[in-house]
């Protein structure tokens, strides 16, 4: 008899799973970026800015000293997009020329915060014990004072300094950076000092304390790129407070001198003539408020991007 048998079915062959692909901390935070779209948004909008401002005025043939004083203050038109001042100097060159001021004080100042900051905060982070009382009180003391009298009181004694040796409106524009910059860190240092407190308890940092590494190379190459997070959020938000300080000194008139111009002087400018010339204030100050909204939309991404506790969910 012969009956057909069945085969045995065939060895299912069970192939490993494909390996998943990591995701770092940054690759995560740009994903989540992306996702805010005011974030996007104000990136783009502070790109263009940038963009526009550091090549507009090659590409135009009006200056922010070319005057013309038989047209006066027009308003826009073909000729002047932006219509002209009181001195009739067209409005868009000098916003764009203002924007470069604006922009370079922003950065400069805020760098000089950072480098300071930075420095301080992980310094007394690292440290601890008496060095981080001492410390973190000058910090204390620091806040205590009035930073606006300070920053006036130190420009007037630079403009000072400056007409009795003739040294330029490059002299002033370098103390303000330096002057708005040696108060804006102290937040940043406190920033700073927490993540490094926080960070000199785990366990790659014993690691490398027991390796024998010096502690200036624990500091720099192990403990500050680890921090990196909460500062670069601090750093965006400072930027529109540095440039927001800058217009305020210069609507008081101690910013940036004439013949320069900032966003800030083009504001106080147009303020003084808004009745009668509006376009002098709204168009300077619309360009200035995006800029400030775009900094702090972005701000406020990245440290939703940042948050380490979003990235574990």
């Amino acid at each position: 008899m012969s009956g057909s048998m069945e085969s045995p079915p065939a060895a299912m062959t069970l192939l490993p799973d494909a390996p998943e692909e990591g995701t770092s901390l940054w690759k995560d935070a740009w994903n989540r970026l992306r996702k805010n779209h005011l974030a996007v948004v104000g990136g783009a909008l502070i790109a263009t800015f940038a963009a526009i401002c550091t090549i507009g005025p090659w590409l135009i043939s009006s200056t922010y000293q070319g005057q013309d004083l038989s047209l006066g203050a027009a308003p826009p038109s073909a000729e002047h997009w932006l219509g002209t001042d009181v001195l009739g100097r067209d409005m868009f060159a000098r916003i764009l020329y203002g924007g470069r001021i604006s922009l370079a004080v922003g950065l400069c100042a805020t760098f000089v915060s950072l480098t300071i900051g930075v420095a301080w905060g992980a310094v007394a982070g690292f440290f601890g014990g008496k060095v981080d009382a001492v410390m973190m009180r000058a910090v204390d003391i620091l806040y205590a004072l009035p930073f606006t009298i300070f920053v006036i009181l130190l420009m007037v004694f630079s403009d000072a300094i400056a007409k009795q040796y003739q040294l330029g409106a490059t002299w002033n524009l370098m103390i303000l950076f330096a002057a708005i910059g040696a108060v804006e860190w102290l937040t940043m240092a406190r920033i700073v000092r927490g993540q490094i407190m926080a960070l000199r308890r785990q366990e790659f940092i014993e690691a490398a304390f027991s390796l024998g590494l010096r502690k200036r190379r624990i500091i720099m190459r192990h403990m500050i790129p680890n921090a990196l997070g909460p500062v670069i959020v601090y750093t965006t938000l400072t930027i529109p407070a540095v440039m927001l300080l800058e217009a305020f000194l210069s609507f008081l008139g101690l910013g940036v001198q004439p013949p320069m111009s900032s966003w800030g002087s083009l504001i106080k400018e147009g303020a003084d003539k808004m009745e009668e010339f509006p376009w002098l204030l709204i168009f300077p100050g619309t360009i200035f408020s995006l800029t400030l909204f775009s900094l702090n939309f972005l701000g406020d991404g990245l440290r939703d991007a940042l948050d380490v506790r979003a990235s574990k969910d």
